[in-house]
Formats: structure tokens, C-alpha cells, sequence
């Protein structure tokens, strides 16, 4: 999934931990998304860091790259279908890095030997490869998508407001959906793939909840080794994923209650930027926030 652009050094806003927000008049306990309920489940303390603390994180050149791709893709399907080539795609790479750059300024460090150095020329070279492997999984001029970037909400009976934002919807003549996401890393392996597939379970809960429609296929689109990786949901694995949310949230608020927030050391440590203030590496964590007394404006999508 993509998801909206954060500011350079600002950390990603996500008041999942508010309690009492009112959205268009209804009392709403939190809000949760697929990338945050991610992030508790891989590692609490991080949760905290990202949620609560709201830590700024130094963007990645593959973090930016998916960014970049991601606005490619989006933006192909505003083209006439006979336009939605290889070639165009590749062309619009610069203005989508030189858009971002302009929202994003700071961005322009990753690449300190400037716009003509080696280093941005071969990342931009490494964004049309990624582009070109899409083309070997799916051919755009025979997709018309009913959506992209949608955010989506839904409200569950306990208060928790759960939202995203999905890549594509495609919906069929008669009416079946498949909901894509875009991934600019390599698939995972098969042990891995239910970790993989929660996100767009989640959305598909999301829509059946809204549009009392089980989504047909979920499919996750693996640009780095060109793989998809789909999934056809029943009603069993969507009540499994609202129970397995209701979960999460109640551990979270739990965290919160107690202020027992544990890390949860693994390989994927490597590229987290708070390892600095982590106890598994010997840091310490900065004092928790004091809570606001009020919070009325409606979560945001993250």
C-alpha cells in the first residue's frame, strides 16, 4: 500500500491513541490502520515511537523509490489507455521525483553530489527498472481502475475507527472487486505470507463493512522480483481479521494503560532509526507525552 507523504523529519501523525475523538458527531475510542496495527505487532516499542512519541525517521533512498513509483502508477491511469506504455511511464519518473522534491526539499540530501551526480542518476535508472517489471505483470491499457488512492473508514461496534488508504480498486462488470496494492520490494516467502496479506485483508474487511460487499481478489503487486501474490477472501477470513484488530487494539491500549511499551528485537532492527533510544541496544526511551486533554478533529490516514 502506499501512503500519504510525510514531511522530511516529521514523524508519521497517527492519533490511533486518542481516546473520546468524535468523527461527524459519533464518539470514536481510536483509530487504527494497517500500517500501525503492522507496526505494534512487529515491534510495541515502535509503535510508541512512531503514535506517541512521533520520532522524525531519516527518509530512505528505497523508501523515496517507492514513493516515486507509486505516484508513477497512480498517475499512468489518468492517461488515454493507448498512452499507458513503457516509455511514458519511464518519462514521467523525473517529474514525479522532481514534484516530491519540491514538497519535500530536504529529500534532495539523499543525493548529496546534487542533479547531475552518478548517485541520482542511478537511482533514477533503478525507479524505471522497477516500472518496466510492472509491465511484465499487468498491462495498464486493459485496466481501467475504479479507483486509486482511495482512503477508507469504517466504524466497528466497539468505537474503533479502522481507515487506509488502498492503491487500486478494480471492479468487474458484474461487479466483483479486487483490491491491488503496489509493493516496490521482493515478494515475501511462503512462511510469510499471511504476515504480508493482513493489509489488504484489512481493507477488504474496510469494504465489506462500507459496501456490504466481500471483495473478490486481493492482490499484492511485488515490483522488485516482478510477483503477485492474490488472494480470494470469504466471510470466514474477514470476521478472523476483525477479531485479530480488535486484538491489537486492546493489547495497544493495554501498552497504554500500563506505559509498557517492550521492543521486540529481530533482524529488521538493522533499518529501524531508534535504536538509539531502544533498551534491547542499550538506550533509553524519551519520557512519554503528556496526553491531550481534548482531541476533536477526525484521525488521519496512515
Amino acid at each position: 500500500m502506499s501512503t500519504p507523504t510525510v514531511p522530511t523529519g516529521v514523524a508519521p501523525v497517527d492519533p490511533s491513541e486518542r481516546v473520546g475523538t468524535r468523527v461527524d458527531g459519533v464518539e470514536v475510542l481510536g483509530a487504527l490502520s494497517p500500517s500501525r496495527a503492522g507496526d505494534f505487532l512487529a515491534c510495541p516499542l515502535l509503535y510508541r515511537f512512531r503514535t506517541i512519541d512521533r520520532l522524525p525517521e531519516a527518509p530512505s533512498v528505497d523508501a523515496v523509490r517507492g514513493t516515486v513509483v507509486h505516484k508513477v502508477l497512480e498517475d499512468l491511469f489518468d492517461l488515454p489507455a493507448a498512452d499507458r506504455t513503457p516509455d511514458r511511464a519511464e518519462a514521467m519518473v523525473v517529474p514525479a521525483w522532481e514534484a516530491l522534491l519540491d514538497a519535500e526539499p530536504a529529500l534532495a540530501s539523499l543525493f548529496p553530489d546534487g542533479d547531475e551526480g552518478a548517485a541520482i542518476g542511478s537511482w533514477l535508472a533503478s525507479c524505471r527498472s522497477v516500472l518496466a517489471r510492472y509491465f511484465s505483470l499487468e498491462d495498464p491499457r486493459r485496466i481501467e481502475p475504479a479507483e486509486r488512492e482511495l482512503y477508507v473508514e469504517t466504524l466497528t461496534d466497539s468505537k474503533l475507527l479502522l481507515r487506509g488508504v488502498i492503491d487500486r480498486v478494480d471492479i468487474a462488470p458484474d461487479g466483483a472487486i479486487r483490491v491491488v496494492d503496489y509493493k516496490s520490494s521482493r515478494s515475501p516467502s511462503a512462511e510469510f505470507e499471511g504476515k504480508a496479506l493482513f493489509q489488504l485483508k484489512f481493507y477488504a474487511l474496510v469494504i465489506w463493512r462500507t459496501r456490504g460487499v466481500i471483495p473478490k481478489r486481493l492482490q499484492l503487486v511485488y515490483l522488485a522480483n516482478a510477483e503477485i501474490l492474490s488472494y480470494d477472501p470469504d466471510e470466514h477470513d474477514l470476521l478472523a481479521t476483525e477479531r485479530k484488530v480488535q486484538a491489537i487494539w486492546s493489547a495497544i491500549r493495554q501498552a497504554q494503560e500500563t506505559g509498557d511499551w517492550q521492543p521486540s528485537p529481530g533482524p529488521l532492527c538493522k533499518w529501524c532509526s531508534h535504536q538509539a533510544l531502544c533498551p534491547a541496544y542499550g538506550g533509553t526511551p524519551p519520557p512519554l507525552p503528556a496526553a491531550p486533554e481534548s482531541d476533536v478533529s477526525p484521525p488521519a490516514p496512515g
